[in-house]
């Protein structure tokens, strides 16, 4: 008989919390099975396996990505809504560094996958970054990568022990975000026009 209160988002959140402590590549439904104190068959009731289990946990973790940062970016805009993004990326992956890394190189297999629609939520904010800079909406899908992948190389660096040299890291950056701070401004002035970008973004 299954353990009274175990189901899906269970042995999800159980994943997801070990996979912080000992790392994503490291997870597996042995050690899922003894944090939750039952025998390692009980957990394909739930889940179908390893690969389905890491998909929730990826799935998880966009969501709670996007939550963060709609609440960091909320009531703020342009560069204030920027560096809220920007902390709330890199405070996330500082703090979940295993479910974070369940992300990476995961694709919706189709418009019904709720990876689709968890992505779709988390990329929303990121675009509602953008609004207050007017930008081209021909620009809009540049700039949500270049916000990406600029938040995302620098916090996973900085978890990873990437940065050796002695400057301090929180200006290294507050330098970024100024910088792209001022790169969307220059892009929205020499654009000239004062178009309001829509915050759907299209899959990137």
């Amino acid at each position: 008989m299954p353990r009274a209160g175990l189901d899906a988002a269970a042995v999800t959140e159980a994943g997801a919390a070990l996979a912080d402590e000992i790392g994503f590549a490291q997870l597996s439904m042995s050690l899922v099975a003894e944090r939750l104190g039952v025998r390692t068959p009980s957990l394909y009731k739930h889940v179908g396996g390893l690969a389905d289990l890491a998909r929730r946990v990826c799935i998880l973790a966009v969501t709670e990505l996007g939550e963060a940062v709609r609440d960091a970016t909320q009531g703020r805009a342009r560069r204030d809504a920027l560096e809220g993004a920007a902390q709330a990326l890199r405070g996330y992956v500082k703090q979940h560094p295993g479910r974070y890394a369940a992300t990476v190189g995961v694709r919706p297999t189709g418009p019904d996958d709720p990876l689709a629609g968890a992505l779709e939520r988390a990329l929303t904010p990121l675009s509602a970054v953008l609004l207050g800079y007017r930008l081209d909406p021909a620009d809009e899908i540049h700039a949500v990568r270049m916000l990406r992948s600029m938040l995302d190389g620098f916090a996973t660096l900085e978890i990873s022990d990437g940065f050796q040299m002695r400057t301090d890291v929180d200006t290294s950056f507050t330098w970024m975000v100024d910088f792209i701070d001022r790169g969307l401004r220059s892009t929205a002035a020499e654009a000239g026009h004062g178009r309001v970008v829509s915050p759907q973004v299209p899959p990137l």
